[in-house]
């Protein structure tokens, strides 16, 4: 399945360069329900409240509220997971949270699970220079994405993964890691950052990976109408 992505800071659509510096803004939430209307799900991330540094609740309840939504950006509480669920998202993506000093941080993703329910939950492992990064990306832990999956999976539905070195950059995405990854878990996977081409979609496709779109489609490299023909979904591994 391929996945637009919304991303929002300071009360705009933007996309950033490895999470920040902003490259471009995108058009209202109106206009970009309307574009992305041919697409089954609609990836919304909350940047502001991902770094912590305010939130655009507004905004992510606009979009949830009127499309099929996996919400993410500071979801740190079961109480957040199930007041986004609530205000109409399809899954919420828990991120900075999910991990503390040292490892996962079982007890919190636990607590989130019982509340939402594990199948609606998506975990983000965002990976910098071979280690997991958290607060935005801001911050990077001694964790590696292959290392943790597994003791995530009692946690959540699926994962998503994000390579941050080309995330934005527009210069292809490392199929190689996203290959190890689908090695160690039978979880739904989804991936995100550098993804460029279309054969980067099919590649992904093959190894039954959703592809998550953010530079790619804001700067029209790759065709919204081309994508929605490619957009068969594939099927989870469980």
């Amino acid at each position: 399945m391929i996945i637009p992505c919304i991303d929002l800071m300071g009360g705009k659509v933007v996309q950033l360069v490895q999470g920040r510096n902003k490259a471009l803004e995108g058009g209202t939430a109106d206009e970009m329900l309307a574009r992305f209307a041919a697409f089954p799900v609609i990836q919304v991330i909350d940047l502001d409240a991902a770094i912590g540094g305010g939130g655009n609740d507004e905004l992510v309840e606009y979009l949830a509220a009127r499309a099929s939504t996996r919400v993410g950006g500071g979801v740190r509480t079961p109480e957040r997971a199930e007041k986004l669920l609530a205000q109409g998202a399809r899954k919420v993506i828990v991120g900075t949270s999910a991990f503390q000093s040292g490892g996962v941080n079982h007890d919190l993703l636990s607590a989130i699970a019982a509340a939402a329910g594990r199948e609606r939950i998506l975990i983000a492992l965002d990976s910098k220079d071979g280690r997991i990064v958290v607060k935005g990306w801001r911050e990077a832990t001694q964790l590696t994405a292959e290392s943790v999956i597994r003791d995530l999976e009692p946690y959540c539905g699926g994962f998503l993964c994000t390579y941050v070195d080309k995330e934005g950059m527009m210069q292809g995405t490392d199929l190689d890691w996203f290959r190890r990854l689908r090695a160690a878990t039978a979880h739904e996977i989804t991936a995100a950052g550098g993804i460029t081409t279309y054969e980067d979609v099919r590649e992904l496709r093959k190894m039954n990976i959703h592809a998550a779109l953010g530079m790619a489609i804001y700067t029209g490299r790759l065709d919204l109408e081309i994508l929605a023909s490619m957009n068969t979904p594939v099927c989870d591994n469980r």
